[in-house]
């Protein structure tokens, strides 16, 4: 049997053994490129892409930043820990050897070649019909969603109203996701999910985790399965997951407490991912 590898030490040791000199080389910190990477036929080699779905804002969240929130940091950073802390093989860019990570918009064909997709920031979620149908018929056949970063009850009524518009609630309804389900030990042993806000918010709050207070106070994995019991859409709301990936070299408090945690889910979720 596979053995549980537990949280946070083994991954703080295998991190902390990855850098050499110095804190920053931790991660690899990019300055907020925003550059789009859009596919194309040669983008898919066999090797994993992290594939960022591309959406129009709607609506404004004052500390969000639509489908660029996280970007391209947390892409790249969790490609190379993902090539790092398991045996995936991910895609890589001819000379400089970066994760070849792409932002896809959801009408885009190449959006179906994509096993995994990351969308960030859905309370600004706004899906025209074609493009819910787009995200429909890519669930249906098999893609997965990750959901992240949105916080409160406002983003949360806000994703649910379009969501509702891609998989009717009657027949896809979004449910909590039970401690003992597999995707909280694909790899590593997570016990809870973490609530991990973004790196400004932690700052401003001296250390809180809650970015709306009551509001936010608890963090959510919740779920849309298919008929199978497959998860095709996966929600942590009141939680910034991808920003422990994002800020893993900002600072070394914030790494120690929030990027171990931060890997386990992610890795786990990808993993799950890849292999349902």
């Amino acid at each position: 049997m596979r053995p549980r590898w537990r949280v946070p030490w083994l991954i703080v040791t295998v991190l902390l053994a990855l850098a050499t000199a110095s804190f920053a080389q931790f991660g690899r910190e990019f300055g907020g490129r925003t550059r789009m990477r859009l596919p194309t036929a040669s983008s898919y080699d066999g090797g994993f892409n992290y594939c960022r779905g591309v959406y129009r804002s709607g609506r404004r969240d004052a500390s969000g930043g639509g489908w660029t929130t996280d970007y391209p940091d947390a892409d790249i950073n969790f490609s190379i820990r993902l090539s790092e802390l398991t045996k995936t093989t991910i895609s890589r860019q001819p000379g400089d050897s970066e994760p070849n990570h792409l932002t896809v918009p959801i009408t885009d064909p190449f959006f179906f070649q994509c096993p995994f997709v990351m969308m960030t920031d859905v309370g600004e979620l706004s899906l025209s019909s074609q493009e819910a149908e787009a995200l429909r018929q890519y669930l249906e056949k098999g893609g997965f969603l990750w959901v992240d970063d949105f916080w409160g009850s406002w983003s949360w009524d806000a994703f649910e109203r379009e969501i509702a518009a891609v998989l009717p609630p009657a027949q896809y309804p979004i449910r909590d996701v039970a401690l003992d389900h597999p995707i909280f030990r694909t790899l590593y042993e997570v016990k809870q999910l973490p609530q991990i806000p973004s790196i400004n918010s932690w700052r401003g709050l001296d250390g809180g985790t809650s970015e709306l207070g009551d509001d936010s106070a608890v963090p959510h994995m919740r779920m849309i399965a298919d008929e199978k019991g497959r998860i095709i859409v996966l929600i942590t709301h009141n939680t910034d997951i991808s920003d422990a990936w994002e800020r893993e070299a900002a600072d070394p408090q914030f790494f120690l407490q929030f990027s171990p945690n931060g890997y386990a889910v992610g890795l786990n979720v990808v993993l799950y991912a890849l292999t349902h």
